[in-house]
């Protein structure tokens, strides 16, 4: 039975970067001696155990063999006459299919290390091409790792487009791809991951609601960058520097969809888009089966970001209503991921990359100005029932009426 570090841990222990998880593949063991050494079986498709320990995942080396479509189609085969080299070549690139023992020795089969040095990502083996989940993880790293500067190879995008015109990709359950959309929306360059997908043609099939903006103009005194899709990217890199919430970048991410579908006779301009892209979102949402804290502010943020925007035109009583859809009062903390996201917006254009926008501190100070009214001092007052509410959006409106006039402009 023998032991050694794979995947992750090793990679970025070579590239000196915090290693999060550990993972263990064994050569040379049989379930029943795994059990028998106190390791708890968990995995349902092939044998992985937890440390008895260090609960670290710990799984017998095995081999695959592809019999259907999708993420689900193959078929695994775990024994102890499998090798590390053959449980190497099944993984999905060359810089995952390094391994080290307890003494620190590497094993590299597949050159894993040349392409870590030349900061490639590269399959290791044509079977890349059987699995669709990898395009997917291929994009998230080359999210993770542009910093870095890794990039795709030719030939494993080249595989990848095989995994978008074979339909394989068409095979993905909502809630895999969900798992690997959150994971890149938790890297800060998480507009890459949509970026890659893009290119070897899996956004059209897997977020065909982000691909049609591609290619949609906007006007260009508010859009120098023009192309809607360019924009969105832009207003994604945005939210990733401001906020490491996902929940921000995702609706960052999906804000615009309205544009998508505005009549090209109506081209640059997209009124009501907003409104038009409130059921895109509703359906995305309801697709990739989205938590509901991820669509609830991705709605709002896509509901609601031209009021952002336009503040200076609004009323004292139509940013209290606001603030009251927003349920800013009762819930602050998601009121601020709609400032963020919306203040990702406007600095996801053409040249204001590093404005800071009034309107975000403008928003706050309204809200901190109705937020001082209480419903406690309304009733000491005698108010009752219904008159309550009114009352407090009496004094709410004041309150905002009276810190609208002292803010000042910004030069």
């Amino acid at each position: 039975m023998q032991f050694y570090k794979v995947g992750g841990a090793v990679r970025d222990k070579l590239l000196n970067r915090k290693v999060v998880d550990y993972d263990y593949v064994v050569v040379g063991a049989t379930i029943e001696e795994m059990l028998s050494a106190g390791y708890t079986p968990v995995g349902k498709d092939f044998p992985v155990f937890l440390h008895p320990h260090t609960h670290d995942e710990y799984a017998l080396a095995r081999t695959e063999r592809k019999v259907s479509k999708g993420y689900h189609g193959f078929q695994f085969f775990a024994d102890n006459k499998v090798t590390l080299e053959e449980d190497l070549v099944r993984r999905d690139l060359t810089i995952n299919a390094i391994a080290e023992d307890k003494e620190g020795k590497l094993y590299d089969p597949y050159h894993g290390i040349d392409d870590l040095n030349k900061r490639i990502l590269r399959h290791v083996s044509p079977a890349f091409a059987e699995d669709p989940l990898r395009v997917l993880r291929v994009a998230r790293f080359a999210a993770r790792y542009a910093d870095y500067g890794f990039k795709v190879a030719e030939e494993t995008m080249s595989l990848m487009n095989c995994l978008v015109d074979n339909d394989e990709v068409d095979a993905l359950v909502a809630e895999r791809v969900w798992q690997e959309v959150e994971k890149a929306l938790s890297d800060d360059n998480s507009w890459i991951f949509f970026k890659v997908l893009r290119q070897c043609g899996a956004l059209e099939r897997l977020f065909p609601e982000i691909e049609q903006l591609f290619g949609v103009p906007q006007t260009k005194q508010w859009h120098p960058e023009i192309d809607t899709g360019v924009h969105t990217m832009m207003v994604l890199e945005q939210a990733s520097k401001l906020s490491e919430d996902p929940a921000v970048r995702f609706a960052a991410l999906v804000h615009d969809l309205g544009k998508g579908i505005t009549p090209e006779q109506e081209w640059p301009k997209h009124i009501a888009h907003e409104s038009r892209g409130v059921p895109l979102v509703e359906a995305i949402c309801q697709r990739l089966k989205v938590p509901k804290h991820f669509s609830t502010l991705a709605i709002l943020v896509t509901k609601y970001h031209l009021n952002y925007h336009k503040i200076n035109e609004l009323k004292p009583s139509t940013i209290v209503d606001l603030l009251s859809k927003l349920d800013a009062f009762r819930r602050p903390e998601r009121f601020e991921q709609f400032l963020l996201a919306c203040e990702a917006d406007a600095r996801g254009r053409l040249g204001y990359e590093n404005n800071t926008p009034q309107q975000t501190q403008q928003f706050r100070d309204f809200f901190n100005a109705a937020n001082q009214v209480h419903t406690k001092e309304i009733i000491t007052q005698g108010f009752q029932g219904i008159e309550i509410s009114e009352q407090l959006r009496i004094k709410r409106i004041a309150a905002v009426k009276t810190k609208k006039t002292i803010i000042p402009a910004v030069s």
